[in-house]
């Protein structure tokens, strides 16, 4: 059974489609569309979709040098302003595609159809992207979202435990920070793993409608939004100090952890918010356990790397430190913390905290920062 709803954006409403078996409907009513596809997944697509841009879907990729490789392919194609763009993968695809179409020709209509659980369960819907520039993750981009998602959960059959973690990881994250009962509502729906598809599709209903709350009631990241960088901040570190060597999904979840160690430590929380945020710490935990299970391996992390790194954040201006933290009862807020040496002790505590609960090698390499 299909589910569909629709995002209210200042440049328009799109829909938002979630079933199984809808890759044949998309290719069917654009077969002159070109598409910008993940190179693992060109075989699924059928002959009739025959103008094809095939990516290797990497950090690298969805960097700021590598756009004018993507646009001249498009040109390459015969793309004008009436062309349709049709992106099909995981939220590298995404990004380049959000970038690309709303550039080459001052913008062209595009759909997307995410592939993987990360990108089906928080980016496809808000119309971002996010390009890295030189290392830096994420650190240009713009708003331009698409004229329909198409999420098909069969995709989730191709996924791993790492990527079906990481996607999870982000789809409790958006529920955590709507509240107490929206996270509630999401564990008592049953992230597990392996995925059903009828458990998938009420998880990827629930977290796609909760942050549906979050783009429309602040659609340009200017206050209720800034929630959903949850994890992120600490995450993204973690990512470019090894050189994306922790996948995403994954770093969010270590994100979470540190920043709760981070609040915990600094006082933030109540009592009933200390519960509040054990709770969603047990369960990233438990969710970390199995990527582990699943045979990932850590790799060493040079903690002075990831500080630095931290320290770069586009997010942070030149007196604060800016991060989403769990506060009083465990709700959210962006706070500001000084840059400062005290700062930078407590902010290397925690993740040292984080690495050693988990198993992560980083003494050998933690000089200071």
């Amino acid at each position: 059974m299909q589910e569909s709803f629709d995002i209210v954006s200042s440049s328009g409403s799109y829909a938002v489609r979630v079933g199984r078996g809808l890759l044949a409907g998309v290719v069917a009513a654009h077969a002159d569309a070109i598409y910008l596809v993940d190179e693992r997944l060109a075989h699924l697509l059928p002959a009739s979709a025959a103008k094809r841009v095939l990516i290797e879907a990497n950090e690298t990729r969805k960097s700021l040098e590598a756009m004018p490789d993507v646009i001249l392919k498009l040109r390459e194609l015969g793309a004008n302003r009436s062309t349709h763009i049709v992106s099909i993968g995981g939220g590298v695809l995404q990004d380049i595609a959000t970038f690309a179409a709303s550039v080459y020709m001052r913008g062209l209509k595009w759909t997307y159809m995410p592939t993987t659980l990360l990108g089906m369960a928080d980016s496809c819907i808000g119309g971002k992207s996010s390009i890295n520039v030189l290392g830096y993750k994420n650190l240009v981009g713009n708003f331009y979202p698409p004229v329909e998602v198409v999420i098909d959960i069969d995709f989730i059959r191709s996924l791993d435990a790492e990527q079906v973690i990481g996607g999870l990881n982000e789809a409790v994250k958006i529920c955590y920070a709507r509240g107490a009962q929206s996270f509630a509502d999401y564990l008592a729906d049953g992230p597990v793993w392996p995925l059903p598809p009828e458990i998938a599709q009420r998880l990827l209903t629930r977290s796609l409608t909760t942050k549906k709350w979050f783009i429309e009631i602040d659609e340009f990241d200017r206050k209720e939004r800034l929630l959903l960088n949850y994890g992120h901040t600490f995450g993204h570190a973690l990512e470019a100090a090894t050189q994306f060597g922790v996948s995403h999904g994954v770093a969010v979840g270590l994100g979470m952890l540190v920043a709760i160690d981070f609040a915990k430590r600094g006082a933030h929380l109540t009592p009933a918010g200390t519960a509040q945020a054990d709770a969603l710490a047990r369960h990233v935990e438990a969710m970390t356990d199995i990527v582990v299970e699943s045979g990932v391996r850590w790799p060493r992390v040079d903690l002075a790397a990831v500080l630095q790194k931290f320290d770069n954040d586009k997010k942070h201006n030149s007196e604060f430190y800016r991060v989403v933290v769990p506060v009083r009862d465990g709700e959210l807020e962006l706070i500001s913390i000084p840059r400062t040496d005290a700062t930078r002790a407590a902010l290397r505590t925690s993740y040292e905290a984080i690495f050693a609960q988990l198993g992560i090698d980083s003494a050998a390499q933690s000089s200071a920062a």
